[in-house]
């Protein structure tokens, strides 16, 4: 059987998508942050237990297996369909502490501790977590009433922590694919795919480096405390972290050119509780994004020598602290492999598929630790979710930026349809890629 017929197994045997669209208006209602999605394993459980008894029912040589608690609330579906290829593909679960403002009738009004720190936050599926789990489980569907078009083994991965950048390691350090421990079998090739603000519909991908490295650092500086209404005599921590944050905006254009796609950002500063006390400490959190090992180290010591230099000048008491607080690697799809999902998806989807010609702006993911930790080839895929009469019009305003939420954004939501049809098919196409009966 050929690619072409890709359109015709997936149009057979997709499911009634309506059942899906509550799931996903239920997984946005109650989004989890990482290392905590307890609530959202139990739902996709409940349903790949149905898949599990769908497949007994089937027989015929088909068996589901599902195995949870892998790198703390990781799971996977194990589904044996014969001989052939073993195929993997992942959709990762957590939330983001972010209050949500869509005003949508199923946003997020949840609050819950941070599992780290204990303190509270609100709660938002503020980077398209929940169309990801939602798109995966409705292509298990698809794929396991489709079971007569294809033979191996197919794996559906749902993986914490990801906004971490801890899930995908934590899941392979804990025996993903060990033989003595969890036993889920080693793909061949690890696929996956990620919601975007483009316009609701579109999928598309390119081979080689897709998305940057990321390098989160949290910085502690150490000043002198002491009254508002006398800091000659303190060492203003929030003076010095104003300076440091100024200067760091120079790292990219004064110190490593803009060409070499480098993103230093300042997103967190806090010091202090009342207004009328200078605090002893001053934290910041920093994120790097970057896309060669090079310009990787020459950032991250760029911006250690500016805190340092800047602390010094200011008469720190003592030199500042540096915490990693997350690390992810270049995402770099296998650019054979994204030539023969390129092919699928291209018939499948038609003018609606694009192969790109750059990477996509400096966004990370810790996905291809999937595959690069045991040495297998990955690739990763994008789909749009932005409502297309919206995206037509503020494209021909010229208003993308302004007017179009961006993921992490407090007003992020992808329009429900056609976005989960997009993200389910595209999911189908990659595993029918591999697994299709010739």
């Amino acid at each position: 059987m050929s690619q072409q017929d890709f359109s015709g197994i997936i149009s057979k045997h997709r499911p009634s998508l309506d059942a899906y669209e509550d799931y996903y208006r239920d997984f946005h209602r109650n989004p989890e942050l990482s290392h905590a999605e307890d609530e959202t394993v139990e739902t996709i459980l409940e349903h790949l237990q149905e898949l599990a008894n769908k497949a007994k029912a089937i027989g015929s040589g088909i068996s589901v297996e599902n195995i949870r608690s892998i790198g703390g609330t990781g799971l996977c579906s194990v589904i044996r369909n014969g001989s052939g290829p073993t195929i993997l593909l992942r959709a990762d679960m957590d939330a983001l502490p972010v209050a949500e403002t869509t005003g949508l009738p199923y946003a997020s009004g949840k609050r819950m501790p941070d599992p780290k720190t204990g303190d509270y936050h609100p709660v938002m599926h503020a980077c398209g977590h929940d169309m990801h789990m939602t798109s995966l489980l409705a292509a298990g569907q698809l794929l396991l009433s489709a079971h007569e078009s294809w033979n191996g083994t197919l794996i559906l991965l749902f993986q914490p922590a990801e906004e971490k950048g801890a899930g995908a390691q934590g899941m392979i350090d804990d025996g993903l694919y060990d033989s003595n421990r969890h036993k889920v079998p080693v793909p061949d090739v690890v696929l996956g795919a990620h919601v975007l603000p483009l316009r609701a519909g579109t999928v598309f991908t390119r081979g080689g480096d897709l998305m940057s490295a990321s390098d989160s650092l949290k910085i502690t500086l150490y000043g002198r405390g002491g009254h508002a209404s006398r800091p000659q005599t303190t060492v203003d921590p929030v003076v010095m972290a104003s300076y440091i944050i100024t200067r760091l905006q120079t790292v990219v254009a004064r110190e490593i050119g803009p060409q070499e796609h480098v993103v230093v950002s300042v997103a967190s500063l806090h010091a202090g509780q009342a207004e009328n006390v200078i605090p002893e400490t001053a934290e910041l959190k920093v994120n790097i994004r970057s896309f060669t090992p090079d310009t990787r180290k020459r950032a991250i010591e760029a911006v250690k020598r500016i805190v340092s230099a800047e602390s010094s000048a200011s008469k720190a008491t003592k030199p500042p602290e540096y915490e990693t607080l997350s690390s992810y690697p270049v995402l770099e799809n296998d650019k054979d492999c994204t030539a023969k999902l390129a092919e699928g998806l291209g018939k499948h989807f038609g003018p609606m598929f694009q192969l790109l010609q750059e990477a996509l702006p400096a966004g990370s993911e810790d996905f291809g630790i999937l595959g690069s930790g045991i040495d297998k080839s990955y690739v990763y895929w994008g789909y749009g979710g932005t409502d297309p009469e919206l995206w037509d019009r503020k494209s021909k305003e010229g208003r993308i930026l302004e007017d179009i939420p961006f993921n992490h954004s407090s007003n992020f939501a992808p329009v429900i349809q056609p976005t989960l049809r997009a993200g389910c098919d595209s999911y189908a196409v990659a595993a029918l890629t591999w697994l299709v009966k010739e």
